[in-house]
């Protein structure tokens, strides 16, 4: 694999990121806490004294659950969301908390419940936090402060959270954090770079590299697009790298020059042919289309 680490280490100067073009204005910099949670969500009734829930006691939920769904678990104290969490495992949970006074809460929640009956890989866990005192001490100890407001665990750890989003950003969070079983092929090293590279030398298929970081927006944004696109076109092989994974995929992105995400590098036969910095859909499209040698005009 000596020629193939070398064409990846040193890519042409042809092939260097496009610093002046505003391919790099939908892009993340490579830096910490890049991306922060959407400012806009419905407020919970705050103490002055402190922050937290104001507890409505003979409020009834307005988030109902709808008969029959048991795919979506509620939960009505922190023992129980504990354990639901420990139940998961590995599993990605994504947790809505809403509240009973909150219209976003109730129009966002149907929009889980669908995506949990076809994401059978993933945990629903709703809490309403105005609901109880146990309730309201469970989103203080979260530390949520608005609604709607989406979580993300796994292995009872919290890997991302959200305020205010609506539906298409819900739906691209779950298949970014929670896609275990699409046609993308999850590398975690550069050695799973190179056994990718060696395992296609014969078919000479085209690799469309994506590599990203775990809260990258846009990331997140263009990830259904690759996950679409990795089912309908079997001409080309994709897969994902989250560069903060560890120090190897860190270390990759670097040798890569990558320094905005979305990157897309498209591989062939050991050599990177091009790259693609950004997540609009169309432009993305039409680069792999290039690069399997159809003729695209902009």
């Amino acid at each position: 694999m000596a020629s193939f680490s070398h064409s990846l280490t040193t890519p042409p100067p042809s092939l260097s990121l496009h610093t002046h073009n505003n391919r790099l204005l939908s892009g993340a910099s490579l830096l910490p806490n890049l991306i922060k949670p959407t400012a806009f969500s419905a407020n919970l009734h705050l103490s002055h004294r402190r922050r937290g829930f104001t507890i409505k006691a003979t409020a009834a939920p307005s988030v109902k659950k709808p008969t029959g769904d048991e795919r979506v678990q509620q939960v009505h104290s922190a023992e129980e969301f504990d354990e639901a969490l420990k139940k998961a495992k590995s599993k990605l949970v994504v947790v809505e908390f809403a509240a009973s006074h909150s219209a976003q809460s109730s129009r966002m929640y149907p929009f889980m419940v669908t995506l949990s009956k076809t994401c059978n890989d993933v945990e629903f866990i709703l809490v309403m936090g105005d609901e109880s005192e146990q309730t309201k001490e469970l989103c203080n100890r979260e530390k949520i402060e608005k609604v709607p407001h989406f979580s993300f665990y796994k292995n009872m750890e919290k890997i991302h959270e959200e305020e205010g989003i609506g539906p298409d950003q819900l739906e691209g969070d779950v298949l970014y954090y929670g896609d275990n079983h699409s046609g993308v092929v999850q590398l975690h090293s550069r050695e799973d770079v190179e056994k990718l590279i060696q395992d296609h030398k014969e078919d000479h298929k085209l690799i469309v590299l994506d590599v990203g970081l775990k809260h990258c927006g846009p990331c997140v944004k263009v990830y259904p697009t690759v996950i679409k696109l990795s089912k309908k076109m079997d001409t080309a092989v994709f897969a994902r790298m989250n560069g903060d994974e560890n120090e190897s995929c860190m270390q990759f992105l670097k040798d890569m020059d990558v320094v905005e995400v979305p990157t897309f590098l498209f591989i062939r036969d050991g050599e990177i042919k091009g790259r693609y910095v950004g997540s609009g859909k169309g432009e993305l499209i039409g680069e792999i289309l290039r690069y399997q040698g159809v003729r695209v005009t902009y």
